[in-house]
């Protein structure tokens, strides 16, 4: 008896168990995806996914500004 009958091959994501999209840039703070994004993953063809994920390191610096402390108040 084989158990390749209940593998399967996982979609590969860039999610990091750390969701909450941001306010005001409306990604992810975790995967830097968009919701239209996560919601579609899962439908996505293998390229477009890939196309995303090599996209997404180009997204993480629009989260990389202070919302508060010492800098938000210097910048007032």
């Amino acid at each position: 008896m084989s158990d390749d009958i209940w593998k399967r091959k996982e979609i590969e994501s860039p999610c990091v168990k750390l969701c909450s999209i941001h306010p005001t840039e409306k990604i992810c703070v975790g995967c830097y995806r968009t919701l239209e994004e996560i919601g579609n993953w899962s439908r996505m063809m293998p390229e477009t996914r890939q196309a995303i994920m090599a996209s997404l390191p180009e997204r993480a610096p629009r989260l990389r500004q202070r919302r508060g402390g010492h800098g938000a108040r210097v910048n007032e």
